[in-house]
């Protein structure tokens, strides 16, 4: 029972929710492109609440 794991869980399981489970894949490579591309989208662009709707690296940006 690692609490070190936490953050890292959650991101993937978001990823499968939101990305994964939602499309088939025909090839590794179509996987991988589609995980960067949800890795960008995730940091850049996902405006959540928790962070008074900045995106994550908007909010670090902030708190530097």
């Amino acid at each position: 029972r690692c609490i070190d794991n936490g953050p890292m869980e959650s991101f993937w399981g978001t990823l499968k929710c939101e990305k994964y489970y939602l499309h088939q894949y025909k090839t590794f490579e179509e996987l991988s492109l589609a995980i960067d591309e949800y890795i960008h989208f995730y940091h850049h662009e996902r405006y959540q609440k928790r962070l008074n709707g900045l995106s994550p690296m908007e909010y670090r940006a902030k708190a530097a």
